[in-house]
């Protein structure tokens, strides 16, 4: 194990990537003494951690809403850089795969479990379901591949698959899964970025007309986005909506350094520290930069046509309706604190942390007024986010329990199942318990009883890290990813959690995951 060292070339290379020397000792520290999991008390559940609300309490909420559209404080956030490798994998393998297969191959195959192979099948036998189908159909014939009904029929895969992922032909293996055409309607196909677009429109709108929408993506693919947003919207307006769309990419500030397994500081091949993008945590800087107000998160993949979302919209305006109250009655405390309130009117206020919030504070009372209020003024000036939940169906991931942190209070919080200690019985046991799944539907309240930002980078716990095993260049390392975004990057934040029809979560993780019904437009 090295001591660490920097010579001149290293602080070099730290300056050029925005690294701070310090930063990089400290996530070298954290690689080589990775923090502890985290210490699950117990799942949240209906009635202890996650809220089902009546149809008095939706319809009092959709009234707040209302009250926050009409006032245009609504905008959306998507993270929009990963890209569709995953979702093309098992295709993939048989475009990598040397021997050409028969179908009976690949249909004994499937008969023994082999998942990708069922993926290939369902793929083939469906082609023309899928919304990109007419474009692989064209591209096909202009070069001579073939005809791609026929080509599927009888079972000639090869073509079909080099003509939809080979980056020298339409390339969607390494195209943002944003980019991707998700759904087929009359006058074309839209893909998922267009969706969001659409979608914004009916719950993100305001008063004004218009819709605020921020995606993070690789700064390669903007000019490709930047095309399909003239066409989807030309002048910035769809069917009376006035859209706002921005875009940014993640920081190279917010890289990490990697450590071999020796606990070395992993280098390129010339020597220079190598840097690896920090995971979705990263992304709470940005969305820290655009000082928005009340703020929907979703991500790109869980989107559904435009048909199916009437549902999933109340729903969406359900749960900004009730952050619309939370803030309401949380910043009218923070008024009442900041002039000192004592007695009944503290105590009050506590019980309303304590039942709504889940703040402990009977430790902190015992200290007296004084101490209590001081207490209440540093933890419900915070950044607020409700959370939508659907009921566990099986899917991998994070979801809603109760943790208990290194001060030893005991906070709702979305862990992911890499927290876990999958060693430890106790903890394996309130994993299996768990009843909800996390399927990143938040809405945030970003701005204080003032209307000021929060600076949302003071509200991260950075000892949630993840650690992972990768490679490069045919070399295991360690990489370090940041405090998730919706999970170790929001940890400070006021969090409520609250139950919302599994339906409303639509996500395409493979192809053909779009063959669902709820991805078949029309």
């Amino acid at each position: 194990m090295e001591d660490l060292r920097f010579d001149d070339r290293d602080l070099e290379r730290l300056r050029r990537h925005g690294v701070a020397p310090e930063e990089a000792a400290r996530q070298y520290e954290l690689l080589r003494n990775p923090p502890g999991y985290a210490r699950l008390d117990r799942a949240c559940r209906p009635g202890d951690g996650i809220r089902i609300l009546g149809q008095e309490e939706t319809e009092e909420a959709l009234a707040a809403y209302e009250r926050a559209r009409a006032a245009n404080r609504f905008s959306k956030f998507v993270p929009a850089s990963g890209a569709a490798t995953r979702m093309f994998r098992a295709l993939q393998w048989f475009r990598n795969e040397p021997r050409d297969l028969s179908r009976r191959d690949v249909e004994e195959a499937a008969s023994k479990g082999e998942d990708r192979a069922t993926g290939l099948l369902r793929f083939l036998d469906a082609l023309p379901r899928f919304a990109f189908f007419e474009d692989l159909r064209v591209h096909l014939a202009r070069s001579g591949g073939g005809d791609a009904e026929s080509l599927a029929a009888a079972f000639l895969y090869r073509p079909v698959l080099d003509a939809l992922l080979a980056p020298e032909a339409m390339g969607y293996a390494s195209l943002p899964k944003g980019l991707i055409p998700f759904h087929k309607y009359g006058d074309g196909p839209r893909t998922a970025f267009e969706e969001h677009l659409v979608e914004a429109a009916l719950y993100a709108r305001g008063a004004d007309a218009g819709v605020r929408l921020h995606f993070t993506i690789s700064p390669d693919q903007e000019t490709r986005f930047r095309e399909v947003l003239d066409r989807a919207c030309p002048k910035g307006e769809r069917e009376g909506t006035r859209y706002r769309v921005g875009f940014s990419a993640q920081k190279p500030s917010t890289d990490t350094i990697a450590v071999d397994f020796e606990d070395r500081i992993f280098r390129d091949g010339d020597g220079s520290i190598l840097f690896r993008p920090g995971g979705h945590g990263a992304l709470i800087e940005n969305l820290n930069e655009l000082h928005g107000d009340l703020v929907f998160i979703k991500n790109i993949d869980n989107v559904s046509p435009a048909q199916n979302g009437g549902e999933a919209v109340r729903s969406k305006k359900t749960l900004a309706g009730l952050l619309v109250l939370l803030q309401e009655k949380i910043h009218a405390h923070l008024e009442v604190l900041a002039g000192g309130a004592e007695g009944e009117e503290l105590e009050g206020i506590a019980a309303f942390a304590r039942t709504t919030l889940h703040l402990e504070t009977d430790g902190i009372a015992r200290r007296g007024a004084g101490a209590l209020r001081e207490f209440l003024l540093r933890r419900l000036d915070r950044p607020i986010r409700v959370c939508g939940m659907v009921r566990n169906q099986g899917d991998p991931g994070g979801g809603p329990f109760w943790v208990r942190g290194a001060n030893g209070f005991v906070t709702p919080q979305i862990v992911e199942t890499s927290q876990i200690d999958r060693g430890s019985p106790e903890q394996m046991e309130i994993l299996r318990s768990a009843t909800h799944f996390n399927p990143v539907d938040l809405v945030c309240g970003a701005r204080n009883h003032r209307g000021e930002p929060h600076d949302l980078t003071r509200f991260i716990d950075p000892s949630a890290v993840f650690i992972s095993r990768k490679s490069k260049d045919g070399k295991e390392l360690k990489a370090l990813e940041r405090p998730g975004l919706w999970n170790g990057a929001m940890a400070g934040w006021i969090t409520v959690f609250v139950e919302v029809p599994s339906h409303t979560f639509t996500p395409v993780k493979q192809v053909t995951d779009l063959l669902k019904p709820e991805h078949q437009a029309g």
